[in-house]
């Protein structure tokens, strides 16, 4: 068994409520050694730092994910910044800009992000960024703002031109199920070119689970099949992928592992 993190999952979600437990279990028995539970609003980064504060091995992160930048309310941004002042809070995020949904104005969408990028500097976190039909303007506002305690674009599903810009600002790049999918080409032709000391791994749970369960609710130990197929693609063992991944989300996020 090797171990390995899954850098991205939200495990506070309903789809969990059944079988939380047992979820985790799978995980542990998978090799998996830590997972981060990503907020999307405020309930929900509420629920993962609930959810983290009970798990040694879970952590989390509080922001406001693009898609519900019209709904959040501007007077309940302190509760954000209480959730960053907690230390199983180990992000600001998700935040980023989503263009492909269109769930939220765009204007309001770029207002937040940047939002985030500021509070993520004076707090001195790294941003966890969602990116989707949206990259010119991201980077954009990136290269403005800055991630002076470093960022991730999680479930990175750009190409080589992105992957070289994202690089370029100093970003990790975290790698869902999709660069399982045979038909995710230019993602997987940018698999190669992260440099092994920016990628991470993750699975979104329970969203895009990997080839074999394809169609199926995702959960953090099927981050093993996704880490499995980027060892190939890149042309290592499995056990250096795993290896490496573990070591840079350690290092990006300040986890303290248990033992």
């Amino acid at each position: 068994m090797t171990p390995l993190i899954d850098s991205h999952a939200h495990l506070d979600f309903d789809r969990f409520d059944a079988d939380r437990d047992e979820v985790l279990a799978r995980a542990w028995a998978a090799g998996v050694q830590a997972v981060i539970t990503i907020g999307t609003d405020v309930a929900t980064s509420t629920a993962a730092h609930g959810l983290a504060a009970d798990h040694p091995r879970l952590f989390a992160s509080a922001g406001i994910h693009p898609h519900e930048a019209e709904a959040f309310k501007d007077e309940d941004w302190p509760a954000l910044e209480a959730l960053w002042a907690q230390p199983k809070i180990r992000a600001v995020g998700e935040t980023g800009l989503d263009y492909y949904y269109d769930y939220a104005p765009r204007e309001r969408q770029r207002i937040l992000f940047r939002r985030h990028l500021e509070a993520a500097a004076r707090v001195s976190l790294p941003v966890v960024i969602h990116i989707r039909d949206a990259f010119d303007d991201a980077f954009e506002i990136l290269a403005d703002v800055g991630t002076p305690a470093g960022g991730v674009v999680h479930c990175f599903t750009g190409g080589p031109e992105a992957c070289e810009r994202a690089l370029a600002q100093g970003l990790h790049i975290s790698l869902s199920g999709i660069a399982t999918f045979k038909g995710a080409k230019d993602l997987r032709e940018a698999v190669p070119m992260i440099p092994e000391d920016k990628l991470l791994v993750e699975t979104d749970s329970p969203f895009l689970a990997p080839t074999p369960h394809r169609g199926k609710r995702n959960e953090p130990a099927f981050v093993v099949h996704t880490a499995e197929e980027v060892a190939r693609l890149r042309g290592v063992s499995y056990a250096d992928l795993c290896a490496s991944t573990l070591r840079n989300t350690v290092a990006l996020f300040g986890l303290t592992l248990p033992g």
